[in-house]
């Protein structure tokens, strides 16, 4: 038997630093609530449209109580967040902050990715009993703030990159929608996806699937809002049975490693394609050993892999789940078993791997 009492002997600067982390870390586990609170109350919105400001000038903005708001410029300011000029006792917003923080139109807004992982955390005591069961946790069962901090997190890199940058990159995709093509988006979430492609291709028609009904019903209204209902349609279907054949495409965007049977849902969209349709698999920027994901993206993925991604798989039925680090070789092998001749990587970003098959 080991004896606590006996401590090992250690490097004391390389405690320190873990120490140092940890008070890092136990730091930014609480910028996240504090994001999520200027989020919510408008607090970065209300800094970037009026300027600098004290904190009861903020409040007074918001119709907040200052005393709060006073605590939450300092703790914003100490995180980086939010700037503070002690001659003026006023805290404003950078050029930059207000990109990330306030501009929902842009690639590097981070205000969904806090609400997202903010609201997954919540699920932590249950995800602690599936370490015991090996249940699974299914993606309905989580918070609700995670659909809509999903959504918001993933939109803004849909509409930088996916019209623009990766279907063009597909082999002869782009002209088929132009001219007028059938496309599967499977996984849809709220359609952010489907909508941005409804959107740029007018002549093509559109169907987004989804095992989420709360998903499909909020993916409708969103298109209704948008004016392209004509053109798109949402249904709640799993991946391994939506109906439907002859797809020109299907895509699956940041979903196909949430799958209890990826293998079963590849097959899925090879029946359904046209001979020389296509199918896009945009999944998490992963590469295919262990070690080469040992970075900020990896810690974060594999973080919300733990929590989301690999116990909603086990909820399916998945006895190996993929997880959100899968990589490309993982999934080139299930392309292949499933009957897909040419496989390859399109594109990529920071955040994402963009890979086509075909039959």
């Amino acid at each position: 038997m080991v004896n606590l009492t006996d401590r090992p002997i250690v490097d004391e600067a390389k405690l320190q630093a873990l120490v140092g982390k940890a008070v890092g870390d136990l730091g930014a586990t609480l910028s996240t609530a504090m994001i999520s609170l200027g989020d919510r109350l408008g607090l970065f919105k209300a800094l970037a449209s009026g300027g600098p400001a004290t904190p009861a000038e903020l409040a007074a903005r918001t119709k907040t109580v200052e005393r709060y708001i006073r605590e939450w410029l300092a703790a914003s300011a100490a995180g980086g967040y939010v700037e503070y000029d002690p001659e003026s006792g006023r805290f404003s917003l950078t050029p930059e902050q207000q990109i990330a923080l306030v501009d929902e139109t842009s690639p590097y807004c981070v205000l969904g990715g806090f609400e997202a992982m903010l609201a997954a955390t919540r699920a932590e005591p249950e995800i602690a009993e599936r370490f015991r069961t090996g249940e699974g946790y299914a993606w309905a069962e989580h918070d609700a703030r995670l659909f809509e901090g999903t959504e918001r997190f993933f939109r803004p890199g849909y509409a930088a990159f996916l019209v623009a940058g990766w279907i063009p990159t597909l082999d002869g995709v782009e002209p088929k929608l132009r001219v007028g093509a059938h496309v599967a988006d499977v996984g849809c979430g709220h359609g952010a996806s489907t909508i941005a492609m409804a959107r740029a291709f007018p002549a093509s028609t559109f169907v987004g699937y989804d095992s989420h009904p709360p998903s499909i019903a909020r993916a409708s209204q969103v298109a209704a809002q948008a004016g392209v209902s004509d053109r798109v349609q949402f249904v709640v279907a799993t991946a391994t049975d939506f109906p439907g054949e002859g797809y020109d495409l299907v895509a699956h965007f940041d979903s196909f490693h949430d799958l209890g049977d990826p293998l079963g849902a590849a097959k899925r969209v090879r029946s359904a394609l046209n001979p020389d349709g296509t199918w896009l698999i945009v999944e998490p920027q992963a590469r295919d050993r262990l070690e080469e994901n040992l970075n900020p993206i990896g810690r974060l993925f594999y973080g919300a892999s733990t929590l989301i991604c690999t116990p909603h798989a086990l909820s399916e039925g998945g006895e190996s789940a993929l997880g959100a680090q899968a990589g490309e070789a993982r999934i080139r092998a299930i392309a292949e078993t499933a009957g897909f001749r040419r496989f390859r990587r399109a594109s990529e970003t920071p955040f994402n791997l963009v890979l086509e098959a075909r039959p």
